[in-house]
């Protein structure tokens, strides 16, 4: 077992993240399915946002009662948008969780820190279109790149941080409800973010 591999667990193939004496972090390999980050256009934390519900619930549910014992209990810690100073809310206690920005840039597709902690003058948006990180990122949703949601705030509570289809970051965020943008996944037709769940799992 290495970090890297892509194992099954339930009905899902994941990638693991980290490896610990005593446990895993995976990721699911692919997109899951796409939803909204929150069911209204409204300020929220991971804390209260309707993903963090669906995961924790309906989607924990979909696992057998052997796979549901693996399962950890995690302290996630919630930091705020450093570029924004957007509130990332209280730490939370999960069984499945989303990445963090924090985690998506320093600890598992590579080391990009020096550029969240070191934005060039005026920029906004994103990080670096030829960052080397960013094709570890990269994730497909119906054999098609597709966008990603992390748990971190963008520029303001009603838009999330996200993982754009070449792997590079979408620091300002993109809204966390009903957005309105024109980019469509070509099979569903659908804009809403893509779904990557994580947990820690008993070794």
């Amino acid at each position: 077992m290495n970090i890297g591999n892509i194992i099954d667990f339930g009905d899902y193939k994941w990638k693991i993240m980290d490896i610990q004496e005593d446990k895993i972090l995976i990721l699911t390999d692919k997109i899951i399915e796409q939803r909204d980050y929150h069911d209204k256009k409204v300020e929220i934390t991971w804390e209260y946002s309707e993903i963090r519900s669906f995961l924790n619930n309906e989607f924990f549910e979909r696992f057998n009662t052997s796979d549901k014992k693996r399962i950890l209990s995690t302290l996630n810690k919630n930091a705020g948008n450093p570029w924004y100073a957007s509130f990332g809310g209280n730490d939370t206690v999960d069984k499945v969780f989303l990445l963090s920005l924090d985690e998506v840039v320093r600890s598992y597709f590579g080391d990009s820190s020096r550029l969240l902690d070191n934005p060039k003058k005026n920029q906004r948006y994103w990080f670096e279109r030829k960052d080397e990180n960013n094709i570890k990122r990269r994730a497909q949703f119906m054999d098609s790149s597709w966008w990603w949601w992390t748990r971190t705030p963008g520029k303001n509570n009603k838009v999330s941080t996200y993982i754009h289809g070449d792997g590079n970051i979408g620091i300002q965020g993109n809204g966390i409800s009903k957005t309105t943008f024109n980019t469509l996944h070509y099979i569903t037709k659908s804009n809403k973010g893509g779904v990557r769940p994580a947990v820690w799992l008993k070794r």
